[in-house]
């Protein structure tokens, strides 16, 4: 067991297959000398070369599009797009091209590639680098969504989506890149598979990301209420672990879903119509979301900490909730 910082178990996943797999590489743009705009890939370029830690023009859809035809022809790229809101400047490679290629083409090719891209507030960052777009890539068919929080989840899922034959969008979070947090395994942990970060008996608070530190402050606040909640990561954000929140909504009865995005056409509100739709009779009371405000993200500090869902809002809103 090894205690570690995501940023650090994301560079040792990356590390472990680039060193087991020559056709594994990482490009984008400062990834080599610079180590990455936020130091994810420090010292990469110094193990592996130039040849396949590569710097990259700054053209996102160029990005992704050597990305996507190096996949095609049997490479297995890491591309890395620096901010999520820059995925924009490359949504037609990524959702005409990647995405449809395996299905487009009768499945005879396979897009082994993953977009790891830095999402979310809380940086200074201001409105066109601080935006959560997990909604934009959930919503296409043919891509895999990845969102860890912890360190263990950073590396185990890293190998995972490496390993993976699709194209997977890899969400790293700017304001979790320093938490650590004990690493136990370095073996790949399934796409598609949930956890409980907190057990509970009274209401499942739904949380992925660095959003999924603040339902952890929640639920330790609402323990000393009397509340006992429990709270599910999903950590794939697609396929999503509806097994796993089936069996946590069976037990509680009352469901939160809280993530950074614009309330509005947010992905916790996929997460919400699921468990409205399918787990409807397990249901106490109508599932809440608890996002950020509709607006673009603020760069002054005091209005970013406004716009961003907070454990208090959660506590809020399992107060209304549970009466």
């Amino acid at each position: 067991m090894k205690t570690m910082k995501a940023m650090e178990a994301l560079r040792e996943g990356m590390c472990i297959r680039m060193r087991e797999d020559e056709n594994v590489l990482l490009l984008g743009e400062d990834v080599g000398a610079f180590g990455g705009c936020f130091g994810v890939s420090a010292g990469m370029l110094d193990e592996f070369g130039p040849e396949r830690v590569r710097d990259t023009p700054i053209s996102e859809g160029a990005i992704i599009g050597a990305a996507t035809g190096s996949a095609a022809t049997g490479l297995r790229p890491i591309a890395e797009i620096m901010f999520s809101d820059f995925l924009t400047v490359a949504m037609d490679q990524v959702v005409n091209n990647a995405a449809f290629m395996h299905y487009m083409f009768g499945g005879k090719i396979e897009l082994p590639m993953v977009v790891r891209t830095v999402n979310g507030a809380g940086a200074q960052g201001a409105a066109q680098h601080s935006k959560s777009m997990e909604a934009w890539v959930t919503h296409i068919p043919g891509l895999k969504v990845v969102f860890p929080s912890t360190p263990q989840d950073c590396l185990g899922l890293m190998l995972a989506s490496i390993d993976d034959d699709n194209p997977v969008i890899f969400f790293e979070h700017k304001m979790a890149y320093g938490r650590a947090g004990e690493v136990a395994s370095r073996d790949p942990i399934p796409l598609g598979k949930g956890d409980i970060k907190r057990e509970g008996d009274d209401l499942t608070i739904i949380a992925y990301g660095n959003q999924l530190f603040v339902a952890l402050d929640a639920a330790e606040a609402l323990a000393k209420e009397g509340i006992s909640a429990e709270v599910v990561d999903p950590r794939t954000l697609y396929p999503l672990d509806k097994d796993l929140i089936a069996q946590s909504v069976e037990k509680t009865g009352n469901v939160i879903v809280t993530s950074e995005e614009f309330k509005r056409g947010s992905y916790a509100g996929e997460i919400s119509a699921f468990v409205s739709e399918e787990l409807f009779d397990d249901l106490n009371s109508s599932v809440r979301r608890v996002c950020a405000l509709d607006t673009p993200v603020p760069f002054a500090p005091i209005l970013e900490q406004t716009f961003l869902p907070k454990a208090e809002d959660i506590v809020a809103a399992a107060r209304e909730q549970l009466g």
